[in-house]
């Protein structure tokens, strides 16, 4: 069992037993993920806007704070392809892209998404990621993928394109279509080519040649690396760069810088919100993958600590020149493939990344910015997942119209008004499902002691005696429908003497429920009709004993349906 102080620093559960083995598997994995980090660094940082050396420094710092208070023992903390496109909208607002004050903006947002997911671990508010509805945060996940591919087409082209949404980026596109360079182009479309065919055949190929299974799967993560290699040689060697295709250009040959966040009080203000947003999307993709992945292993995630970790990991990178990381799918699942045992493998990629800071940046001065947006195009695509649409539609209208909506308003609308519709369709579709709970009005099966739903099975009935079983929690969203549907069933019904209401499935009852209630029994007593509760678990109870309820009700509280069921049938 950890000790209380491993339970806020894992590093001294997992660091207890570490050993020669696992020292290996994290330098091998560390090798793998460093060689895919490399050029996935520079582009992230080119989408949001930045220095393409503000990827590589976003990912030394903030994975060195997460493998200490992390949780996960594969996650990859750095940036990712929605937080950076997050990231150049919300700064866009308040500063202009190459400006001193666009990066010092986007090391105030890290910092603000830092304080905000730290306060939310440090009052263990990781419950609050359940009320974000999964449909709905993957059609906003697609609706950015479909946006980010979009806006990189511009590079591809080698034209200037702009935008916030879809149809200014496609207007944008269309008008500056006659002054595409075709050097860019053929490279853009190679690149994208060559990066697909890697994705989805590379591997099988050389499987095929008898490669070894891990030789393979190294050479097919390096994939970019050999894009990013071919593309920089051909423009350093024809000297493309004079024919209009734009490049990388210097990048400063250093470690991570030590940065301040600007605390002014305006941009603060300014900021405050799409940090939260970022903070969010960022925090449940995160503790998404960091849970499936740990499912694999049958190992443990910690939401409340994973919010500890990501907040250490954004600060982390608000003071040492990055902008707002979160875990990512891709570089996760490549860690975990790679066999990654520990977070050791993710401090070993920030020594890795911090030697390409320091000695390989010079490389990439000819890199082609269209092979960069060529990785982030094929890296987002992965994202993209319009089948949801389908899926949600066969299985819950109620989603499919949250998902649809979400995936609009991001396209249309842009990404701040997409997540933020995300996350108020999430909270507005609970509280509709809970303002409608299921309730079944159930008989007795025969030859048992099981009631069931009177429209589903076979059952006996007794015309004076109507069970209705309560199928969630009653609280202040729900209570007045319960209400509505017992006195709609009674209507016109002058048979009926008692009704029971079977609670096997109520967990709570809060104060407005209770006030409910004691509508419901003194109406149904003016109507000469006995309420009476049946299966109430321990804890409700408890609640309603000390108020004066049971005192009042007109009928019993009974142990079991098949109790209250004998009583008042033979009474009858």
């Amino acid at each position: 069992m950890a000790s209380p102080i491993a339970r806020y620093l894992p590093v001294l559960d997992w660091g207890r037993d570490y050993s020669r083995e696992t020292l290996v598997n994290d330098l091998v994995a560390a090798v793998i993920v460093t060689i895919m980090l490399i050029p996935q660094s520079l582009a992230y940082a080119l989408l949001a806007g930045l220095p393409p050396e503000a990827g590589i420094y976003a990912s030394i710092a903030p994975i060195v704070l997460y493998a200490i208070f992390g949780t996960s023992r594969v996650l990859a903390v750095g940036p990712v392809a929605v937080v950076s496109l997050m990231t150049a909208t919300a700064i866009g607002q308040v500063a202009e892209q190459g400006t001193a004050g666009y990066i010092a903006a986007a090391l105030t947002l890290a910092a603000l998404s830092g304080a905000i997911l730290l306060t939310m671990g440090l009052f263990r508010l990781g419950f609050l990621a359940n009320f974000l509805s999964h449909p709905v945060i993957a059609g906003f996940i697609t609706a950015s993928g479909i946006l980010i591919a979009a806006s990189q087409l511009g590079h591809v082209l080698g034209i200037s394109a702009s935008g916030h949404t879809l149809i200014e980026i496609v207007r944008s596109l269309v008008s500056n279509l006659g002054q595409v360079n075709l050097p860019t182009l053929l490279i853009g479309v190679a690149a994208t080519a060559f990066l697909f065919w890697v994705r989805k055949h590379l591997k099988r190929t050389l499987l095929a040649l008898r490669v070894g299974g891990t030789l393979a799967d190294v050479i097919t993560k390096a994939g970019p690396v050999g894009a990013v290699a071919v593309t920089t040689l051909l423009v350093w060697g024809l000297g493309l760069d004079a024919e209009g295709v734009k490049t990388v250009g210097a990048v400063p040959q250093s470690l991570p810088p030590l940065t301040f966040p600007s605390l002014d009080a305006d941009l603060l203000q300014m900021l405050f919100v799409p940090a939260l947003l970022i903070s969010v999307i960022g925090f449940v993709e995160s503790v998404s993958v960091a849970q499936t992945l740990a499912a694999r292993k049958r190992q443990r995630i910690d939401p409340n600590q994973e919010l500890v970790g990501l907040g250490a990991a954004n600060l982390g990178a608000a003071f040492t020149g990055g902008y707002p990381v979160t875990g990512g799918f891709a570089r996760s699942v490549v860690n975990a493939d790679a066999g990654a045992a520990t977070p050791a493998a993710g401090a070993f990629t920030a020594v890795g990344l911090a030697i390409a800071a320091v000695a390989l940046t010079p490389l990439v001065f000819f890199l082609p910015k269209a092979t960069l947006a060529a990785t982030i195009i094929v890296a987002v695509l992965s994202l993209v997942d319009l089948g949801i649409l389908r899926k949600t539609w066969r299985y819950s209208r109620a989603d499919f119209s949250a998902v649809l909506a979400t995936i609009l308003l991001t396209l249309g609308l842009g990404v701040e008004a997409g997540v933020s519709a995300g996350v108020i369709l999430s909270l507005a579709l609970h509280l509709y499902k809970s303002s409608r709970p299921h309730v079944a009005e159930v008989g007795l099966v025969p030859g048992s002691q099981h009631f069931r739903n009177i429209l589903r099975h076979k059952v006996t009935t007794d015309p004076s005696l109507v069970t209705l079983r309560v199928d969630e929690s009653l609280f202040f969203v729900n209570a007045r429908f319960l209400e509505d549907l017992i006195l709609n069933r009674l209507s016109g019904d002058t048979r009926v003497r008692n009704v029971v209401l079977m609670c096997s499935a109520v967990n709570e009852i809060d104060y407005s429920a209770l006030e409910s209630l004691e509508m419901i029994n003194q109406r149904l007593i003016s109507m000469d009709v006995k309420l009476h509760l049946s299966e109430v678990k321990g804890p409700v109870m408890d609640r309603l004993q000390p108020s004066q309820y049971l005192d009042d009700l007109s009928g019993e509280v009974f142990l079991s349906q098949y109790d209250a069921w004998r009583s008042l049938k033979s009474a009858n």
